[in-house]
């Protein structure tokens, strides 16, 4: 059941609407633009792709059940 869950939420997240569980948080997919980077190990310049990431935001109720209030 919960592997069913977890493929539905990728399902929907790929075809780019947002996933909201009510008191929990919204799963939401970011366009990254193309940037320049650095590789922090050797210092080089990079030119990083566009790119498409998954976030996250917490709900307030979690929020404020992990701070006990």
């Amino acid at each position: 059941m919960v592997e069913r869950l977890l493929e539905i939420i990728k399902q929907t997240l790929e075809s780019g609407e947002d996933v909201l569980i009510s008191g929990f948080g919204k799963f939401y997919v970011k366009d990254k633009r193309k940037r320049r980077g650095r590789n922090p190990q050797t210092g080089q310049d990079l030119l990083l792709v566009e790119r498409r990431v998954v976030m996250f935001k917490c709900s307030a109720v979690l929020r404020n059940k992990m701070n006990g209030k």
